[in-house]
């Protein structure tokens, strides 16, 4: 059994075709891109627009760091 194969805390990722942290992990994502992903793909199944919200704010970060 693989740790994808359970979910703690809902299952709101369990359905996907792919889940956001193989996605993350195979492309070497980082804290913030991976956190982008994974309120993107979760926001209609979990908290909705806080969700959009928190995506919006790790853009939000990665953008600032682009201008540094």
């Amino acid at each position: 059994m693989k740790a994808t194969d359970t979910q703690i805390g809902g299952n709101h990722y369990k359905n996907m075709k792919i889940q956001p942290i193989e996605f993350i992990l195979k492309n070497n994502l980082d804290y913030a891109q991976g956190n982008v992903i994974k309120y993107i793909c979760r926001y209609k199944d979990k908290n909705g627009i806080e969700d959009l919200k928190k995506a919006i704010h790790y853009i939000e970060l990665l953008i600032e760091g682009e201008k540094e």
